[in-house]
């Protein structure tokens, strides 16, 4: 069972997604993750500030996570979009990415969000490169090949919960795929 700490954590990630870091507040977090009031300060002596940098923190680990299982290149990329597709469809077309959320709101000064942010999209773009050049695809392509695969996907989460329609990242997933086969030479004839 997840501790209280753990759980204003994913609670706060979840909310993100769905509400951006800015309209997340403290009481939200709180209802949501059933917290007791004086668990904030206890856990978060930096307050929301801290809550906030841990929970992108979190998420970004999620995806870092999926990211190093050890399905291939082209697997990983269906499983992913199908997960995101999922949560889109489950909750209304709410649920987006609370990384790009934090990017987008981060403005604030004094606020180190933006580079918790940066910090998560930077993992995965190593751990997407390191995967690519496992299979193959030199380091220079994979590199790009990951830039891609993220601010594609990032994108068409962003469209489809703009559309309520899952058509935008459908449209990304199979021209991704396509890509992918090409680079890992399964799109060649022999």
């Amino acid at each position: 069972m997840a501790s209280t700490r753990e759980r204003m954590v994913a609670s706060t990630a979840l909310l993100i997604r769905e509400k951006g870091a800015r309209a997340t507040s403290i009481d939200d977090v709180l209802a949501h993750s059933g917290a007791p009031r004086g668990s904030v300060y206890h856990h978060f002596p930096g307050g929301r500030e801290q809550l906030l940098e841990e929970a992108t923190d979190f998420a970004g680990g999620y995806i870092a996570a999926r990211i190093s299982r050890g399905d291939g290149p082209l697997e990983l990329l269906d499983s992913l979009i199908e997960e995101y597709r999922e949560e889109l469809v489950r909750t209304g077309y709410r649920a987006g990415c609370p990384i790009v959320a934090v990017a987008v709101e981060a403005g604030e000064p004094g606020s180190r969000l933006h580079e918790h942010a940066a910090a998560a999209f930077a993992e995965w773009r190593a751990l997407l490169t390191e995967r690519l050049v496992a299979e193959g695809v030199a380091a220079g392509r994979a590199d790009e090949l990951a830039v891609m695969v993220i601010a594609a996907v990032e994108g068409a989460l962003v469209m489809a919960r703009a559309a309520r329609d899952a058509a935008p990242l459908e449209t990304v997933h199979n021209q991704l795929r396509e890509l992918v086969r090409e680079e890992l030479g399964e799109g060649r004839p022999a």
